[in-house]
């Protein structure tokens, strides 16, 4: 079947490249061959196939074909049209409101994730923990790709949900100087401040303390003048307003802090209130990232449950070794104090058998 026509977007950090007018015209001659041949092909096999089939059978077949012909030169005719206005277009210039939002940005070079990987690794400059490289390469790359969106705003909700994610995914890190270290390369590496970002995620933790779930229901639905409130009304003042993961985490995080039992069957009726009824936004992602927030808590939980059940046996053999170790060395102490003992019998014996011989030999025997 022939290929649709590749259709050019308007968003900045995805733009399919559009193929030039004379490759555009070498695909149109070469698809109406293809075509030409094909339906000679197909009309040939169907003359064949009627010696051995009814007459009747015949007629239906050729009025088929036929019908497909003049279906296909109808196709053909649409397929030009759409074509050429394919050749006409150019970046930005599209009559579409979002096309007349962004047009400004044509044009401008975006990093790759590989840059700004190659980025964290020179601010780093020190290995990543083995268990630790996969996870870290995946938040560097979502992180990157999400910040280099034409269509992404950051606010508080977002920078609380970066916050407990990295505060999650690192609690357990085995060297503490070297998890800050990555936290830091990481906003650095993706043209975030660190200071300010945690200073927002303060202050929605700051607000949310002591709310109730309606009353932060109430603040996603922009009623009042709180800070979840103002960029509640933001979001659904944007039209091109743009969820991502962190946002979806954020509002996890406000969960817990409000008592919701914190698994993917009670978050999820409360991310489709406030995601869906309160913001008017879609949920679906935003639940989906609830679920892979908890599996991956899950498998977390495990990790550090088994690294301290390793730092338990690990503690109880080194006990055990330095008791044995003790035990050791008090047998040896008793037995250097037991050989003292006898060492110093022996040359008290040996003195007094000494002095014995002595009181033993003559009063002239030196006169001899």
């Amino acid at each position: 079947p022939p290929s649709q026509p590749s259709f050019a977007f308007d968003s900045v950090t995805a733009a399919p490249s559009i193929h030039r007018e004379q490759a555009l015209s070498n695909r149109l001659l070469i698809f109406a061959k293809m075509k030409i041949e094909s339906a000679t092909l197909f009309l040939a096999l169907a003359a064949s196939a009627t010696a051995f089939a009814p007459s009747g059978m015949s007629a239906v077949r050729s009025h088929s074909v036929s019908l497909n012909i003049l279906k296909d030169e109808v196709d053909k005719a649409e397929l030009d049209k759409a074509l050429g206005r394919e050749i006409d277009y150019k970046p930005g210039m599209a009559q579409t409101a979002f096309a007349k939002q962004y047009s400004g940005l044509v044009g401008q070079e975006v990093r790759t994730v590989g840059e700004a990987f190659k980025e964290f690794t020179a601010i780093l400059g020190a290995p990543v923990s083995p268990l630790y490289k996969s996870m870290v390469s995946d938040i560097v790359g979502t992180t990157h790709l999400i910040t280099v969106n034409a269509r992404f705003k950051r606010d508080a909700i977002w920078s609380l949900g970066m916050v407990s994610a990295l505060d999650l995914l690192f609690k357990n890190y085995p060297e503490v100087r070297i998890r800050a270290q990555i936290q830091t390369a990481l906003f650095e590496a993706t043209n975030l401040d660190e200071d300010t970002i945690r200073s927002e995620a303060a202050s929605i933790v700051s607000w949310a303390e002591g709310k109730s779930k309606d009353e932060i229901s109430a603040a996603l639905r922009g009623e009042g003048d709180s800070p979840v409130a103002k960029i509640a009304t933001a979001a659904k003042a944007d039209e091109f307003w743009m969820y991502s993961r962190f946002f979806g985490l954020g509002l996890v995080k406000m969960m817990e802090m409000v008592g919701v039992e914190q698994n993917a069957d009670d978050t999820y009726p409360v991310m489709e209130e406030w995601m869906g009824k309160a913001l008017d936004k879609p949920f679906f992602t935003a639940c989906s990232d609830s679920d892979l927030y908890f599996k991956i808590k899950g498998k977390l939980d495990m990790m550090e449950t088994m690294m301290k059940e390793i730092e338990i046996r690990e503690k109880k053999r080194m006990a055990e070794r330095l008791e044995a170790k003790a035990e050791a060395a008090l047998k040896k102490a008793e037995r250097d104090a037991e050989f003292a003992d006898i060492a110093a019998a022996d040359k008290e014996e040996k003195a007094e058998e000494k002095a014995e011989e002595k009181e033993a030999q003559p009063f002239f025997a030196n006169d001899e």
